[in-house]
């Protein structure tokens, strides 16, 4: 099993474990986006992504992806937006891998955070940060517009 930066012959296997999760959060009808847009979003002019691969026998099993976002009080953060393994490799230490490399792309990076969310149910997810020391913070309350309301937005 190795580690490596994704490329964008990476994508399909990426956006079938991208699926595979969406199956997993019991949302897949919330998979909106395409092989097409993670293709120009990830190696276009403007890449607004990256991401690590674990592979085995040319086979991808785990995704870690992400992006950066800024904080007016913190500076260059990094957001971890998924990190997947492939239900057959839960549990082997891929996931850990996965995450040291985000971290290190985060030191290297000069991020002055790294930041990610999980859902209140996915208690595997949940034991696995809480193995890694991290913060929890029950104070935020999430927020989003979907691309239906931004569509639909008019300023008031």
């Amino acid at each position: 099993m190795i580690i490596r930066a994704g490329v964008k012959e990476d994508l399909p296997q990426v956006f079938d474990l991208i699926k595979e999760l969406a199956e997993y959060e019991k949302a897949p009808h919330e998979v909106d986006n395409s092989l097409e847009s993670m293709e120009e979003d990830g190696f276009g002019p403007v890449p607004v992504f990256g991401f690590h691969v674990a592979e085995v026998d040319n086979k991808i099993i785990g995704i870690s992806l992400y992006y950066y976002r800024y904080s007016t009080w913190k500076g260059k953060c990094l957001y971890l937006e998924d990190l997947v393994v492939n239900e057959n490799y839960r549990g082997s230490g891929i996931g850990k891998k996965l995450f040291d490399a985000t971290v290190l792309v985060a030191l290297e990076t000069g991020c002055r955070q790294l930041n990610w969310q999980v859902l209140d149910w996915n208690e595997p997810a949940i034991n696995f940060y809480k193995k890694l020391d991290a913060h929890f913070d029950g104070e935020w309350i999430n927020c989003r517009l979907t691309h239906q309301q931004l569509s639909n937005y008019t300023a008031k």
